[in-house]
């Protein structure tokens, strides 16, 4: 029987590979944080291996512990909670504004006001950084420096930049699950208890907070756990005050190997963010109390504007302009200037692009002409790709495994082992491999500084989303195609190849798609694991900074920003979606 309908024994092996790729890394990871460590044994008067709290001390209660976790955790929530704020101020406003009113543009901008969300979050890091930069961080001078103006550090670095920067990149995510919610906000509930004598404030308050709460909570704190493990942006704009979040302080302590000190750092952001999606899970528990059931369709009425109309159009274009148009602008013109922010016809050049014989140490070719970029190019392509396609193959699978599968607990099982990434912070993630991966363990070499262990993060990372994909798709099909070719005497291995396969051919293309595109714009993952034989595009940008490269820097990420663009609206094609189609228009 197992042989004839092997889906329980496929439930069992993918249940063995995902406690091997996602399951045993991160418990692997805590271990560490209770165990001594070779480098240790000094300082603790223990052996190797013996279980210790010297890792909880040295980080929650010694004299480095205030560098070490409480100052980095106080920026960590000031930034988190203060991003939060500002992309629900910002999307909110923008979602109402393209939903429930007449504003000019509201389908071009519907689009245009989500591509920040589509391209890297330090994206506008760098671009702040080539315009507000100052002699602290050294190296070419930024824009406003070139003007004359002294930029003050905490407008160019550190708090300010970073929480303006994070808020503004998760905007878009507010627009689409706030105005996904307001586009079924049927307007005949406020009609009705006007009609019943209800002031404008009193609807407000008893009909639509309470209705749309928990749709806006529910964005807000899952903004805050993206926040928590973003590493990108604070490196940027805090590295030259030496201004520290969680995942930079990580970070450091990864490279500076420490993995008992490591490992109860990821283990705190690891808590904060299981937190955070627990408040998640209860406030969609309470949006189900608030659902509105009727037998007609919506009626979703837009308010008129009148003369705010202008007003409010070029407020939406304000936001586009400063979360997408003027980074992606300022990064571009600095690729070609010789020297940022001066204007002359002399100044512009194609040298950071094509040039050749450059007065620089290390980078004496223009990027295209650049064999580093090139392997950096392929990297990206190779290990991404090969990471995408197993992702979406596995989705796949994992979603028909849920679907059919009936013996007991493998589902439920396999749904929470999948899930389980989404639990935890790119950067501390990765340093979960590095704990188990780095060093050989049984007839498993150990596989620090290849692309394969780029390859099993990058592919373990995305199965939250790539099994809720699979479950999704898998969902919409019925039994019914397969038992007529049961029927007709297809195995089913036959069936699964020539019925399940080629019906969710689509679902399995964006499957794929959707990992790629994450694994090429993502940087908290890649940055404790990559080594310069093994750069991916992100962290071969990272490393030209780190070298005061940046135009060239600037050049790699506008190669990275047009992939993830044009990538996302393939997705949008192949899957024949629209996520502006959240918005309601």
């Amino acid at each position: 029987m197992v042989s004839r309908e092997p889906t329980t024994a496929l439930g069992v092996l993918l249940l063995l590979l995902f406690g091997w790729l996602i399951a045993a890394p991160v418990l692997n990871l805590l271990n560490d944080a209770i165990r001594v460590q070779y480098a240790d044994q000094a300082r603790t008067g223990q052996a190797f291996g013996e279980l210790t709290t010297y890792y909880f001390e040295r980080v929650f209660l010694s004299p480095a512990s205030h560098k070490l976790f409480w100052a980095p955790l106080a920026n960590t929530l000031s930034i988190a909670l203060g991003a939060m704020a500002i992309a629900v101020v910002v999307g909110a406003t923008m979602a109402w504004l393209l939903t429930r009113t007449d504003m000019w543009g509201g389908r071009w901008l519907s689009i245009a006001l989500i591509v920040p969300y589509m391209l890297p979050s330090w994206t506008l890091a760098l671009a702040w950084r080539s315009i507000f930069k100052n002699r602290t961080a050294g190296g070419s001078p930024g824009w406003l420096e070139s003007f004359g103006l002294q930029p003050p550090d905490w407008l160019a670095y550190g708090r300010l930049p970073a929480t303006l920067i994070l808020g503004l990149h998760f905007a878009p995510f507010v627009i689409l699950l706030f105005g996904n919610a307001l586009k079924r906000f049927d307007s005949q509930l406020e009609d009705s208890a006007r009609m019943l004598g209800a002031g404008s404030f009193t609807v407000t308050r008893r009909i639509v907070v309470p209705l749309l709460r928990p749709s806006l909570l529910s964005a807000a704190t899952l903004i805050f756990a993206k926040c928590l493990g973003d590493f990108g942006v604070v490196y940027l704009v805090g590295l030259p005050v030496n201004f520290d979040v969680l995942a930079t302080s990580l970070f450091r302590s990864t490279t500076s190997r420490q993995p008992g000190v490591s490992a109860v750092l990821a283990g705190a952001i690891i808590l904060i963010g299981v937190v955070s999606l627990i408040v998640d899970a209860r406030l969609v528990r309470e949006a189900r109390r608030f659902v509105t059931v009727g037998g007609k369709g919506l009626n979703v009425r837009r308010a008129t504007l009148g003369r705010w109309r202008p007003g409010a159009t070029a407020l939406a274009i304000l936001v586009f302009g400063v979360s997408a148009a003027i980074p992606l602008t300022a990064l571009l013109l600095t690729t070609l200037m010789r020297t940022p922010g001066v204007f002359t016809a002399r100044n512009f050049t194609f040298d950071y692009w094509l040039g050749t014989g450059l007065e620089t140490t290390a980078l004496r070719q223009g990027i295209l002409r650049t064999p580093d970029f090139w392997a950096a190019v392929w990297n990206t392509v190779y290990i991404v790709g090969i990471a995408a396609v197993g992702a979406g193959v596995l989705g796949l699978l994992v979603g028909y495994v849920v679907m059919r599968v009936e013996a007991p607990g493998i589902a439920p099982a396999l749904r929470f082992i999948t899930f389980m990434p989404y639990l935890v912070p790119g950067i501390a993630f990765a340093v979960a491999y590095l704990s188990i991966f780095a060093v050989p363990r049984g007839p498993i070499p150990a596989l620090y500084g290849t692309g394969i262990l780029l390859i099993l993060a990058l592919l373990a990372d995305q199965m939250p989303f790539a099994s809720r994909a699979g479950i999704a798709s898998m969902s919409q099909l019925g039994r019914e195609p397969e038992e007529a070719a049961q029927i007709a005497g297809a195995g089913w291995w036959r069936r699964l190849s020539s019925i399940v396969i080629p019906i969710q051919r689509g679902a399995l293309t964006s499957g794929v798609l959707l990992p790629f595109i994450s694994g090429v714009k993502g940087l908290s993952l890649v940055i404790v694991l990559a080594v310069p034989g093994t750069d991916l595009l992100t962290t071969y940008a990272v490393r030209l900074i780190d070298f005061g490269y940046e135009q060239a820097a600037n050049a790699v990420v506008l190669m990275i920003c047009a992939v993830a663009f044009f990538g996302t609206l393939l997705i949008q094609r192949l899957g024949k979606s629209n996520l502006a189609e959240g918005m309601g228009n």
